[in-house]
């Protein structure tokens, strides 16, 4: 089965890599909507695209798979609403903060935006969100805000006790969440988007560019750029940070938070003082005469030993430091702790992001394999992985390792 011309298609219309995604998947889409519409074959179903508009949809919403729950990535959130706090500040009633969610599926990324906000304190009338999704059927479900058990993953599920009801077998979001956030369906694309230039204080668009091919990244990374204000932040997924550093973005220094603003935003660095005159670093040692009769010093007691650390203490200190965006000190306690534990792959996970960011890919990998190595199944190495050997050129050893994440993160579901 041949589909290169369905390929050009789903490139020029939503940017997509088929390579990003694997020509099977599309391939398997055709054949569903070939039966759908009784379609002889691939000239006729080619044919029947090119003149519904109607069918152009469907086929882009049958290779469109959302994988996405409420408050993925929760430190993202947490920096959010740090960041909030400031901007609002600033603003000073100006105007309400701004927040953009691209793509935002089935809504669970914008509401958890508001319940993250309106849960810090923010007032109802300080902020709005837009979501935006090239999905009419996802920007559908996200409006009726009714949420199964697949949209609710991890342990701590706190928020929805405060903001849901339920529902038959599921859960319907509070309207006064509801209120803070507009969906629509759109494409990031669509140059209508260039009207809202510099509007969005905080722009989330989170696992969309790994799905480009690279002109395709650098258009859309463009487009988010300039729907970013100019002191606006940028949020991506983990596996897209690497990208943004070539594309000339910078990390704002949350650890985990995948937060990026403009290198241009970088405050001066205040020029030093010039040197007075050229001086050796090490001062030479003083000539001191020896003494006439050498006597032995005095052995002191060795200073005693430092407590050891628990297991549990050590991986909360990692967190905390690379939370704190305190690289240096998360990865001197990963190795402290490899010193003293069994190697655990969510410390190497830890080393692997923390290289990541500093923008070695090369260690990084080393270090999401042997994560790998101890937890096949560890989602977010899985995922941090793929994009690293996708960017050096290894397209189907990303591919498999996309399938592995996906079917981790369907788990849940089943």
């Amino acid at each position: 089965m041949t589909g290169e011309r369905f390929f050009r298609f789903l490139q020029a219309r939503i940017g997509l890599d088929v390579e990003s995604v694997g020509a099977p998947m599309i391939e398997r889409a055709l054949r569903q909507r070939c039966v759908a519409v009784q379609a002889a074959d691939l000239d006729d179903y080619w044919l029947r695209l090119q003149q519904s508009v109607t069918e152009q949809q469907a086929l882009i919403e049958a290779v469109i798979v959302p994988e996405t729950w409420f408050f993925r990535y929760p430190e993202s959130f947490t920096a959010l609403l740090t960041l909030a706090h400031k901007r609002v500040a600033e603003l000073a009633g100006a105007r309400p903060l701004r927040v953009l969610s691209l793509p935002c599926s089935t809504g669970e990324e914008p509401y958890s935006i508001a319940m993250a906000l309106l849960d810090g304190g923010l007032a109802v009338d300080s902020f709005r969100i837009d979501g935006i999704d090239i999905s009419p059927s996802s920007v559908a479900k996200g409006e009726q805000a009714l949420y199964g058990r697949n949209s609710f993953r991890g342990s701590d599920l706190a928020f929805r006790e405060r903001h849901f009801s339920v529902e038959g077998e599921g859960h319907r979001l509070d309207p006064r969440v509801r209120q803070q956030v507009s969906l629509q369906v759109g494409n990031v694309l669509d140059p209508a988007l260039g009207e809202r230039e510099g509007f969005y204080d905080f722009v989330f668009c989170r696992n969309l560019l790994i799905y480009f091919d690279v002109p395709t990244q650098q258009r859309v990374f463009e487009v988010l750029k300039r729907l970013t204000h100019a002191q606006g932040v940028l949020f991506i997924g983990p596996a897209e940070g690497s990208l943004l550093a070539r594309l000339g973005m910078r990390p704002l220094g949350i650890a985990q938070s995948f937060a990026y603003v403009r290198q241009d935003a970088v405050a001066p660095v205040p020029a030093e003082k010039p040197l007075q005159a050229m001086r050796p670093l090490v001062p030479p040692p003083k000539v001191v005469p020896l003494p006439a009769r050498i006597t032995r010093p005095a052995v002191s007691p060795p200073p005693p030993a430092a407590p050891r650390e628990s297991e549990p203490q050590l991986l909360a200190s990692i967190a905390q430091h690379a939370n704190a965006g305190e690289s240096a000190q998360a990865r001197a306690v990963c190795e402290r702790y490899l010193r003293q534990f069994a190697p655990k792959a969510q410390v190497y996970y830890w080393l692997g992001l923390l290289s990541d960011t500093e923008g070695d890919a090369a260690q990084a990998i080393t270090h999401y394999r042997k994560a790998l190595y101890l937890q096949p199944q560890h989602e977010e190495a899985l995922a941090h992985l793929a994009a690293l050997l996708a960017s050096q050129g290894d397209q189907a050893g990303a591919q498999r390792l996309q399938a592995r994440a996906a079917r981790v993160g369907r788990e849940p579901e089943r």
